[in-house]
């Protein structure tokens, strides 16, 4: 059988670069498998497991946040804003709960930076009103 070539691509590196003979992800109106001699597809990825099977009949999975899955040709391209590579799924859920807690604690703390530089600036202009004015 041929195989497909599977790149998993977050925003800092290639996650996965690997023949792949089966590839099972999730889009908004469900579960979709591609082979290798499917047409070509384009799909929206909700956050989920992607499983892929290699040449050697081996099943691996990546956790995807919301992103993007393209097959075209033999190769197949996920973008995701986030992903994380597993062999099992109780190792997979423990590495995604401590990547995407660190990723929710750094969001969090992005936003109350933002915060506290937009009441700044707010600040800052009624200040700058005030002393317009008087």
């Amino acid at each position: 059988m041929s195989a497909m070539r599977l790149k998993v691509l977050t925003p800092t590196r290639v996650l996965v670069d690997t023949p792949a003979t089966k590839i099972v992800a999730e889009a908004a109106n469900g579960h979709f498998c591609l082979l290798p001699r499917h047409v070509d597809f384009a799909a929206a990825l909700i956050p989920g497991i992607l499983y892929y099977t290699t040449e050697t009949g081996e099943e691996a999975l990546v956790a995807v946040d919301e992103g993007a899955l393209v097959k075209c040709g033999a190769e197949v391209l996920v973008s995701a804003l986030n992903a994380v590579a597993g062999t099992d799924l109780a190792t997979l859920q423990a590495t995604v709960a401590d990547t995407f807690l660190t990723l929710d604690e750094d969001a969090r703390r992005a936003r109350s930076a933002l915060a506290r530089l937009e009441s700044g600036v707010l600040r800052r202009l009624a200040a700058l009103e005030r002393a317009i004015h008087d």
